[in-house]
């Protein structure tokens, strides 16, 4: 209860363990994607890395786009030049490439989306680690009853 226009430490931690809560939930609905959108957050990151978009607009384009594997990096080294590429032939139908650097880019963004993905995921632990599971039978109980 409020005294004097002050909040009580007990509603300041309640509020706070809420909130936690809360966003633990939105990160756990969040990270329940479907493949497509993996692939779209993927592509995302390959663009903002500097990875070339070439879409399979033609005929000779789709047919060499269906020879490489879908949905993961091909590295070529060319006149000592090192490439990327990365076919999408069910989102896109298209073709990311990239040099050295972009790949580089890519990597280390993908890094720091997963580190952020871990911290995330410990902050939604430790908010869940205080909820009150009671209505539920407990965190190991009655819920698993069908």
């Amino acid at each position: 209860m409020a005294i004097n226009g002050e909040t009580s430490t007990g509603e300041l931690m309640s509020s706070t363990k809420t909130t936690i809560a809360i966003l633990g939930m939105c990160a756990a609905i969040a990270a329940c994607t479907s493949p497509q959108q993996r692939v779209e957050n993927k592509e995302d990151m390959m663009s903002a890395a500097g990875f070339k978009f070439l879409p399979a607009n033609t005929p000779s384009r789709q047919t060499a786009l269906a020879t490489l594997p879908p949905h993961k990096f091909v590295r070529e080294i060319k006149n000592g030049q090192v490439r990327y590429a990365y076919a999408d032939p069910t989102v896109c139908g298209c073709l990311y490439v990239g040099d050295q650097v972009a790949y580089g880019k890519y990597r280390q963004n993908a890094l720091n989306k997963k580190i952020a993905d871990e911290q995330m995921w410990a902050a939604n632990d430790y908010a869940m680690a205080s909820y009150d599971w009671g209505p539920w039978g407990g965190p190991w109980g009655g819920y698993y009853y069908y």
